[in-house]
């Protein structure tokens, strides 16, 4: 019988340890892949990540049964704001109404809430806007894409929507519901507090919803969007009614016909319509004839 000298136990010890790690790997659940390189990181244009079925997919959506999710490219997102441009500092209030703070992006989930139908009758008000296929319309204070969507669908695809928010991480939610929809008309653009950055002349419409009070510096905003309109072209607002008590919404982001007017006459803007049947909210069309000259700040 031939005895084989044993290996000291300090080797046995290392020769353990030297195994651990490959053990550990394969015992440790899967970590998720590594954020892809965003190629507009520090530039003009973003483009957010997303595949199909991320927590964000619109509700109702079953996603894919493929083991590896398809990929869907979310839109892109103009950045291009001028950080040089000085923007003043916030008056609290404007013309005796006090100005209501910007909604935090945080609160974006109640922007598609299950109730919002049933309390606003959101399609009623779609239906007052009279959208055309081939228009171009923006949607200021965009959001998480709530009406930017349908209007999308319903200017087609010869039509173009633009999306503006103030809020980068609200219009990264807009874009890959967009993308989870096919819907390539839209055109994501990061405002300022005092410029939508839209182009002049061009829209056919531009729809504020509950947005318009939130508005910091609204003359300067008002200016921009008349800027913007083409010939024709209408400011749509839907405000909660200031008048009514029993709107179930605080004071401070409601508005009354009144004041509204108050506030756009002078900057150069007509009342043309008012649709009075919505269950929460006045919805007023302005037009901004071309002799109406805006008035002093």
């Amino acid at each position: 019988m031939v005895f084989r000298r044993a290996p000291p136990l300090v080797a046995v010890i290392l020769a353990l340890l030297g195994a651990l790690p490959g053990w550990c790997r394969a015992q440790a659940p899967p970590t998720s892949a590594p954020a892809a390189a965003d190629p507009a990181a520090g530039g003009d244009t973003e483009f957010p990540e997303r595949s199909a079925g991320d927590d964000d997919a619109p509700a109702g959506g079953t996603g894919t049964t493929a083991t590896r999710p398809q990929r869907v490219r979310p839109l892109p997102i103009d950045m291009r704001i001028d950080r040089k441009q000085p923007i003043p500092p916030a008056p609290p209030f404007h013309m005796g109404r006090e100005i209501a703070q910007t909604m935090h992006y945080t609160g974006a989930p109640w922007l598609v809430r299950e109730s919002r139908q049933r309390e606003e009758d959101c399609k009623l008000l779609l239906e007052a806007l009279e959208v055309r296929p081939g228009q171009t319309i923006c949607d200021m204070g965009a959001g998480n894409g709530f009406y930017t969507l349908e209007l999308a669908r319903r200017v087609g695809p010869r039509g173009l929507v633009y999306a503006v928010d103030i809020q980068p991480e609200m219009l990264r939610l807009l874009s890959r519901r967009a993308a989870a929809e096919g819907l390539d008309n839209i055109r994501l653009i990061l405002g300022t507090a005092i410029d939508p950055r839209l182009p002049a002349g061009t829209l056919d419409a531009v729809l504020c919803v509950d947005v318009y009070h939130e508005f910091s510096h609204p003359v300067a905003m008002l200016e921009r969007i008349r800027e913007s309109l083409a010939a024709g072209g209408r400011l749509v607002l839907a405000e909660f009614r200031g008048e009514d008590p029993a709107v179930p919404i605080k004071p401070l982001h409601k508005m009354t016909k009144a004041q509204v007017r108050a506030e756009l006459e002078p900057v150069g803007f007509r009342l043309e319509r008012e649709f009075d049947r919505l269950p929460w909210q006045h919805l007023l069309f302005f037009g901004a004839p071309a002799s109406a000259t805006p008035g002093p700040r």
